[in-house]
């Protein structure tokens, strides 16, 4: 009788503890903020970005998502899983006459205070890009991905 007793205890001691480092170090407003613009949220992981931003993916609605908030719990983005069927005909319009040759990677809903489009990862040999579009199909960002990982080390190094 003890066996299964120790056995739950064991398991819901683990969950609790699980559970607990999953958002151990968010600060509480930007937890606050988050909860009040994603309410019905699931399976919450977070995660920093850098030392100003943090990242919070989770479920919502059936979808894959994550967003971001700095520091002083603004919101920066968030971004929405979504497949290749999903995306407006200009857009694959677009990524046919402009990137033709690319792979596509994840295709996300991205939303920001000033920008509400698609984010595409697109591939073509050596070279790996994120392409923002607007609902019309237009480009509105396009970001070399090595070169921005290059840039997130240099920050690192620079604020140790």
């Amino acid at each position: 009788m003890k066996t299964p007793v120790l056995i739950i205890c064991t398991v819901l001691l683990m969950s609790f503890s699980a559970c607990g480092q999953s958002g151990k170090d968010v600060p509480s407003n930007v937890a606050t903020a988050f909860s009040q613009k994603f309410p019905h949220a699931s399976k919450i992981k977070w995660g920093k970005e850098n030392d100003k931003e943090w990242e919070a993916e989770f479920n919502m609605g059936g979808k894959k998502m994550s967003t971001c908030f700095d520091t002083s719990a603004v919101w920066i983005d968030t971004e929405t899983e979504i497949a290749e069927k999903e995306l407006p005909a200009a857009v694959l319009n677009t990524l046919k006459a402009e990137f033709a040759g690319y792979k596509k990677g994840l295709i996300e809903i991205y939303e920001s205070p000033e920008i509400k489009g698609f984010e595409l990862g697109l591939k073509n040999g050596e070279t790996s890009i994120e392409v923002i579009f607007d609902n019309a199909g237009k480009v509105i960002k396009k970001t070399d991905v090595k070169e921005e990982n290059e840039k997130e080390e240099k920050e690192k190094e620079i604020d140790k």
